[in-house]
């Protein structure tokens, strides 16, 4: 899909759009990310978030869309349904993430490490991720990544099963399951990284 054909008509485009992310055209996945990030982050420091939150919440949210559209499990009414939906999983994903345990207890103790070394280390280097067509790199480095992590983010992402569930499969602690999440998701953004240098 050449550039040009991007540049109809709103309702064109969104078609055109809709079929690129069923090809997994790059062009087009690249436009949906990157015109829909700025609302979500907006959204998410409004409600008590960080730009790291953001930035997890919202690669979730896409990653559901996408397999949705690919799958025909959406399919857009209209020109402005597909933005919508991303925007309306992005904010359901945060609700439940604010509800959740872990945030009731993040608030509560305000100290947890995985966080904070988030919000110090890898602040600027997200953000550089983000402004560089950030998507190219993601699908290109998830397929690089080992059997563990491709498995532990495709069920948590995919098959959205819950952190509980997952350390009940794997025999170990919720908190366990949610570093290795945790740093399964570092991992991602270092291969991300490399490949950008």
């Amino acid at each position: 899909m050449q550039k040009a054909e991007l540049n109809l008509t709103s309702t064109a485009y969104n078609s055109q759009l809709i079929e690129g992310l069923k090809c997994n055209d790059e062009q087009s996945l690249q436009s949906l990310y990157q015109s829909n990030y700025a609302k979500v982050e907006a959204l998410i420091l409004k409600n008590n978030g960080t730009r790291d939150h953001a930035k997890d919440i919202y690669q979730e949210a896409f990653i559901v869309v996408w397999k949705n559209v690919k799958d025909k499990k959406f399919i857009p009414q209209n020109e402005t349904a597909l933005h919508g939906y991303l925007y309306t999983i992005s904010k359901n994903k945060w609700m439940d993430y604010l509800r959740s345990k872990h945030y009731k207890k993040t608030v509560v103790t305000s100290k947890l490490n995985h966080f904070e070394l988030s919000d110090v280390d890898h602040e600027k280097k997200d953000d550089d991720i983000i402004k560089e067509n950030r998507l190219e790199g993601i699908m290109a480095a998830f397929k690089t990544m080992g059997s563990p992590c491709k498995e532990l983010l495709t069920t948590f992402y995919f098959e959205k099963k819950s952190l509980r569930d997952i350390a009940d499969e794997l025999q170990i602690e919720e908190n366990t399951a949610r570093n290795k999440k945790y740093r399964c998701m570092e991992k991602l953004r270092e291969l991300v990284l490399a490949s950008k240098s």
